[in-house]
C-alpha cells in the first residue's frame, strides 16, 4: 500500500479526516486511478460535511473499479448520510452482490431500513450480519435498535448486556443500552450508561442527546411527554397522521356534543382541557425542559449549540409574557400589556415547531412562516398600546383592527402547529 494511504487510514482512524485528506490527494496524485484512495476520500470529505465532494468521490471509486464491493459501500454511506435513502439501498445491495458475507454491508443495509421504518427488515439485516461475524458491534446495535423498535424490549436488553459484556469499553454499545432503559422508563440507568459512553468517547452526539434526555426525564410531566415521543418515533408516518388527526377530529366532536348536550358539558370539558394541554405540550416540553436543564450544570454542558438557542427563543418569550401578565396586575386586564401577554405566550408555539423542523428547506419555510405570525402578534401589540395615547372617541375603528389583528395572530398560531406537522415529517436531502 502506498506509504501516504497507509497514513491517511491511520488518520482517518484517529477522526483527523482533514490530515488524512492531504495524506489521500498525495496518493492520488502518485495514482489517480486507485479506487481504494477515492473511497477513503469520500468518506473523509462525508465526515467534513462536504456532501457533494464525496458523492463525486465515491461515483468515481465505483466507475474505476465497478466490481470492489467496498467502492459500492462508500457510495452508499455517502448517499445514506445525505438522507437518499433509495439510491443508497440500490448501492448498498450492489455491493451485497459482490459479497454478501460482509457484515459491514448488512450493518448498512439495516441502518437504511432504519431510517425508512422498516423494522423487520432492518432486524432481518442485522442478524443476517451477525451470521457472519457474531460479534460484530454494528449489526449487535442495530439488531438491538430494531428489536426495541417491534416493541421487544427484552430481547433488546439481552442482545447489548451480552454485547456489553464480551466489550465493555464500546462507547456506541453504552449509548444504545442508554437509549434502551429510557424506553423501559429507567431515566436513572440510562443516564449512567450515556455518561460512560462520553466518557469513551467525548465526541458521540448520540450519547449526549441521550444524557440531556435522561436528565429531562427526571420530572415527572417530561417523562410521560418521553415515552409519548419514543411511542411515535416507532409508528410510521401514516399512523403518526392517524393519532394527530384522530386526536382533533375527536375533539372537534366532543366540542359538538358538549355544545348540543349542555348537561354533559362538565364531564366533557375536563376532558378536552387535558387533550388541548397535552397537544400543546407535544410542542412546548422539548424547549421548556431544555430551559430548565440550563440550570443544572451537567446538562448545561450536554445541550447542543441548537438546543440552547431554541430555550433562548424560549425564554425570551416566556419572559415577555410574564412581563405581559405583571403588567396586567398592575395597569388592569383592558391594557395593551394583555395583548403582550397573549402574543408573546402564544408565539412560542411556532417558534417551537420551528425547531422541531430538520435543517434546510424545511426549517427556512417554518422560520419564515413564524415570522409572519410574529409579525401580525407584533403589530397587534403596537397597535393596541397607541391607542392607550389616543383619545378615545378616536379609537373605536382602530380597536377592531386591533381585535382582527389579534384573531388574525391566533388562526395563524393554529395552523402553525399544522404546517409544523408536515414539516417535521420532511427529511431534506443533503
Amino acid at each position: 500500500m502506498n506509504p501516504n494511504l497507509q497514513r491517511a487510514l491511520l488518520l482517518y482512524q484517529q477522526s483527523r479526516y482533514d490530515l488524512a485528506e492531504e495524506e489521500i490527494r498525495q496518493a492520488l496524485a502518485a495514482d489517480p486511478h486507485d479506487s481504494y484512495s477515492h473511497a477513503l476520500m469520500a468518506l473523509c470529505l462525508l465526515h467534513r460535511e462536504q456532501f457533494d465532494d464525496a458523492t463525486q468521490e465515491a461515483r468515481q471509486a465505483v466507475h474505476l473499479a465497478p466490481d470492489f464491493p467496498f467502492a459500492h459501500y462508500v457510495h452508499a454511506q455517502v448517499l445514506h448520510d445525505r438522507h437518499r435513502n433509495t439510491e443508497a439501498l440500490e448501492a448498498i445491495n450492489a455491493a451485497l452482490r459482490l459479497d454478501s458475507s460482509d457484515a459491514d454491508l448488512f450493518a448498512l443495509l439495516s441502518a437504511i431500513h432504519l431510517d425508512e421504518k422498516r423494522w423487520t427488515e432492518a432486524l432481518d439485516a442485522a442478524q443476517q450480519g451477525l451470521l457472519f461475524d457474531s460479534e460484530h458491534v454494528g449489526c449487535t446495535n442495530l439488531r438491538a435498535i430494531a428489536l426495541v423498535r417491534l416493541g421487544r424490549k427484552a430481547e433488546a436488553g439481552q442482545t447489548i448486556d451480552t454485547a456489553l459484556a464480551r466489550n465493555p469499553d464500546n462507547a456506541v454499545t453504552h449509548a444504545n443500552q442508554g437509549w434502551t432503559l429510557l424506553e423501559k422508563g429507567d431515566s436513572k440507568k440510562a443516564l449512567e450508561h450515556f455518561r460512560e459512553a462520553l466518557r469513551l468517547d467525548p465526541g458521540n452526539d448520540w450519547a449526549r442527546a441521550g444524557v440531556v434526555e435522561a436528565l429531562k426525564a427526571r420530572h415527572f410531566i417530561y417523562a410521560w411527554m418521553l415515552r409519548y415521543f419514543l411511542w411515535m418515533s416507532r409508528l410510521s408516518t401514516g399512523a403518526q397522521w392517524g393519532i394527530i388527526l384522530g386526536g382533533y377530529f375527536g375533539n372537534r366532536i366532543l366540542a359538538s356534543v358538549a355544545k348540543a348536550n349542555p348537561d354533559l358539558s362538565p364531564w366533557i370539558t375536563p376532558i378536552r382541557i387535558v387533550y388541548i394541554t397535552f397537544a400543546v405540550l407535544t410542542w412546548t416540553a422539548d424547549p421548556i425542559f431544555n430551559l430548565l436543564l440550563r440550570l443544572n450544570r451537567f446538562g448545561r454542558l450536554a445541550l447542543s449549540r441548537e438546543q440552547v438557542i431554541a430555550s433562548n427563543w424560549i425564554g425570551a418569550c416566556l419572559l415577555l409574557a410574564i412581563i405581559g401578565l405583571a403588567g396586567c396586575v398592575w395597569f388592569g386586564v383592558n391594557s395593551p400589556w394583555l395583548i403582550l401577554a397573549i402574543v408573546c405566550g402564544l408565539l412560542v408555539l411556532p417558534i417551537a415547531g420551528t425547531f422541531k423542523c430538520q435543517p434546510g428547506w424545511p426549517r427556512t419555510a417554518m422560520a419564515v412562516y413564524s415570522g409572519f405570525v410574529a409579525l401580525i402578534g407584533i403589530a397587534a401589540i403596537a397597535l393596541f398600546a397607541s391607542l392607550e395615547m389616543m383619545p378615545q372617541e378616536n379609537t373605536r375603528r382602530l380597536v377592531d383592527v386591533g381585535q382582527g389583528l389579534v384573531g388574525l395572530f391566533a388562526l395563524g398560531v393554529v395552523g402553525s402547529m399544522w404546517i409544523a406537522n408536515i414539516l417535521v415529517m420532511q427529511r431534506p436531502t443533503r
